[in-house]
């Protein structure tokens, strides 16, 4: 993977702060990084480290007090009006959430989930839409009987499947997943996880792994950029980083994985000593 090239995705110095009590709370601070085509990116952190808020801001959800996001080198602009604008930045950057709830309709069938999402992007021909809706589907390892499905009578893992579908409708540039396989079964998990390897080695797309799990970014990601009170503390190839984490955050993450000798205790006194540090280092 070329790294002279454009990059697909890019974050220059994004910044974000939420109001709290009665000054302003730093969820990023001043984040930059960049993904290649068919690059796939890791950003780590426990709760409240501003990883999913970065996720926000990649796909439009939350605008950065500062910085910019490029897509291709163009900027995306930070605030979309109109319809146009709105499925133009859709189309750029899909997210698929922890919960695919989040993004299917309780009430619609799987299948007519995916046409509406076709239709709303342009695709009038009805013949046409269902075609693509069972390449979709096919593309995520469900058929006819899931199509015809309500997302309740789904598994959770097909759920997911059926979320990717949605995302991949569009053909986005760049797709974000949002701690998308840390509420399935670990035997589950390794099913979307080869999908998205799959995906990703069939279309191209660029990959934004947001989660908490090292071990599940490197087995889907090329590079890792950890990230802890908002701020960038390494951002290196995944094996590097996991074979000499550099910052005492990382090395904490990487111990706090339950493994033979493992002391819960000692991992809460480091976690307590390390939030007793400074915030910049």
């Amino acid at each position: 993977m070329s790294t002279t090239a454009v990059p697909l995705l890019q974050a220059d110095g994004l910044r974000k702060t939420y109001q709290s009590g009665g000054g302003r709370l730093v969820a990023v601070d001043h984040l930059s990084f960049a993904l290649h085509a068919g690059g796939a990116l890791g950003i780590v952190g426990e709760s409240g480290s501003g990883k999913t808020t970065t996720a926000r801001m990649l796909v439009g959800l939350e605008q950065p007090d500062e910085g910019r996001i490029l897509l291709q080198g163009a900027p995306l602009a930070a605030r979309t009006r109109g319809r146009a604008a709105r499925l133009a930045r859709a189309k750029a950057v899909q997210i698929v959430f922890q919960d695919p709830y989040l993004s299917l309709d309780a009430r619609i069938s799987i299948g007519a989930t995916l046409a509406g999402v076709l239709r709303l992007h342009g695709c009038t021909d009805a013949t046409v839409r269902a075609e693509r809706v069972r390449e979709l589907l096919a593309q995520v390892g469900l058929g006819e009987r899931e199509a015809a499905a309500l997302p309740r009578h789904l598994s959770g893992g097909q759920r997911q499947r059926a979320a990717i579908a949605r995302a991949l409708a569009v053909e986005p540039a760049v797709l974000v997943l949002d701690e998308a396989v840390s509420a399935l079964d670990v035997s589950v998990q390794a099913q979307v996880l080869n999908l998205l390897c799959d995906i990703r080695r069939e279309t191209g797309i660029g990959l934004v792994f947001v989660s908490h799990d090292l071990a599940v970014v490197r087995y889907v990601c090329d590079e890792a950029l950890v990230m802890y009170r908002g701020r960038t503390v390494e951002h290196r190839p995944v094996a590097d980083l996991l074979a000499d984490p550099g910052h005492p955050y990382t090395r904490l993450l990487l111990a706090s994985v339950p493994h033979p000798g493992w002391d819960p205790d000692a991992i809460g006194r480091r976690r307590r000593d390390l939030a007793a540090e400074p915030a910049a280092r």
